[in-house]
């Protein structure tokens, strides 16, 4: 038989009550390579997705989803190629973090979140008094998350979802969330059709995962259902919701900038090295102006970050910082966060200035370095191009051999140190 190929096609499932797909190439299944950036749907994936579909209607079927929840959603269902693609995509080049924040805190998400701030001034106050989060940490999240709103995502949550669990990477994320966006489905707070976020699944106006909404969307408007797409009091709330559940503190700063003294030992900046204020500061931390720090601050556990290496400005964070990290565990997004909502609240924007004339390693690079520090002796603990703990120890002891500031900081200048020491 000639095998069917379609190119950046569209495979159509047309579902009836008993799960009968039609349109499925002839060809017996056969297990594909991973989908790569030049995407081809096969006949062979459209018969292995058949199967996989009435398998997974067994499974959804088993936790409570009912056949006419499952047959509403799945109905003129297709695998999303571009979903496809940006899962197995791994980018080659990684934005600087003074790139990621001059976006994040441009004038004009500055200027709008302080006009949703304006408007919205009852329904913050209602979401402090409930919650105990700051109406400036919320509306930053809006802002980072949909710019208050605007840009939602389009795609369809239960297609996307779909061609997550069935194909990639990102298979058993995509399974368990599917089976939240099934039950969020059945519980009537949205329609399949409308049930629309981003490639990987996030959701409404505050982005939330089919599984976080489960456990932390709220009604916050009253009117019955959680609707996080179409009401921005509910997308707040949950927001509010979860940060709260996350351990939120209420009057305790986020993140502080701050100051090192002359020859600071930059193996104590690490997130698992935590000490009080009191103890950063008689290590000789100060504020950024060079005052002590705030009294409230001293007693607050609190781990340092030098985002941009020894170069860069260096920040304080505390334990709401990591209450933000559990809504999105990246560093870059939790600055974000946190300096928006201070400049709501009027605060001092960064002092330091960043090393713009360094440039951050892309992702070839960077296995390059794992592996050639490991082969002077400074074990990465593996080569997958990602700069993590034990790539840092290794970064740091390269850097003390040379008797430079050990801050971890990976940069093409300090690759070209090691290529050199790897000769």
């Amino acid at each position: 038989m000639r095998r069917k190929t379609t190119r950046f096609g569209v495979l159509t499932l047309l579902l009836t009550t008993g799960l009968t797909v039609g349109g499925m190439g002839a060809a017996m299944a056969q297990k594909g390579q991973p989908v790569a950036d030049d995407v081809i749907v096969t006949a062979e994936m459209e018969e292995r997705l058949s199967a996989w579909l009435t398998e997974f209607r067994r499974e959804a079927l088993a936790v409570g989803i009912t056949a006419s929840t499952f047959n509403r959603a799945f109905q003129g269902i297709s695998l999303d190629v571009k979903v496809l693609e940006l899962n197995q995509k791994q980018p080659e080049f990684v934005r600087p973090i003074w790139g990621y924040l001059g976006s994040a805190l441009s004038d004009k998400r500055k200027a709008d979140g302080a006009e949703q701030l304006r408007v919205n001034g009852k329904l913050f106050d209602q979401l402090e008094a409930r919650y105990g989060v700051e109406r400036e940490v919320l509306a930053a999240i809006w802002g980072l998350e949909t710019h208050y709103g605007t840009y939602m995502g389009s795609r369809s949550v239960i297609r996307s979802l779909t061609t997550l669990a069935f194909e990639g990477r990102r298979a058993d994320f995509g399974r368990t969330q599917l089976i939240a966006a099934l039950k969020i489905i059945q519980s009537g707070d949205i329609t399949p059709k409308a049930m629309n976020g981003s490639w990987a699944g996030a959701m409404g106006h505050t982005q939330f995962i089919p599984t976080t909404y489960l456990a932390h969307a709220v009604d916050f408007d009253g009117d019955g259902r959680r609707n996080i797409w179409a009401s921005h009091a509910d997308g707040l709330g949950s927001a509010a919701n979860y940060l709260k559940a996350s351990g939120w503190d209420t009057g305790d700063p986020a993140v502080r900038e701050v100051k090192l003294p002359s020859g600071f030992d930059y193996a104590l900046a690490a997130r698992s090295i935590t000490k009080t204020g009191d103890e950063w500061q008689a290590l000789g931390l100060r504020t950024a102006s060079g005052d002590t720090l705030p009294r409230r601050e001293r007693g607050l556990e609190a781990y340092l970050i030098v985002p941009a290496g020894h170069r860069g400005p260096s920040f304080l964070a505390y334990p709401n910082f990591r209450t933000i990290l559990r809504y999105n565990n990246a560093t870059s997004y939790a600055m974000a966060v946190s300096y928006l909502a201070r400049h709501f609240a009027g605060e001092p924007a960064i002092q330091g200035t960043w090393p713009e004339d360094e440039r951050p390693l892309t992702l070839s690079e960077a296995k390059e370095m794992q592996t050639k520090l490991t082969s002077i002796g400074f074990n990465t603990g593996g080569v997958d191009g990602i700069i993590g703990p034990m790539s840092r120890k290794a970064i740091r002891g390269f850097q003390g051999s040379l008797g430079q500031p050990q801050d971890g900081f990976a940069t093409e200048t300090l690759l070209q140190k090691i290529r050199a020491a790897a000769r």
